[in-house]
């Protein structure tokens, strides 16, 4: 059996996506759900969002603001380490 794409917050979510308004935080997740889909069918996303290189640290807007990932191919592996909502949410 082929194992899929999984994703998780790093350090944990209270540490990620604590205080954040909910908001933000679904659209992160949604987003974040719809990229490891995309892992599952062959897509390669170490190089999805923005950032100095592909393989690393990642930047993608979401709902008005950005979320920070990263991609860990060997472990099928998707890692949310930081979200900034947009200012008037903070």
């Amino acid at each position: 059996m082929k194992e899929s794409w999984r994703w998780e917050y790093d350090p944990d979510s209270r540490h990620v996506a604590g205080g954040l308004p909910s908001e933000v935080v679904a659209e992160v997740e949604h987003l974040v759900g719809q990229i490891v889909e995309l892992a599952d069918v062959g897509v390669d996303i170490t190089d999805m969002g923005d950032g100095p290189r592909p393989g690393g640290l990642r930047r993608m807007d979401a709902a008005g603001g950005y979320f920070f990932f990263l991609a860990v191919p060997r472990s099928k592996l998707l890692v949310v380490t930081r979200i900034i909502p947009p200012f008037t949410s903070l």
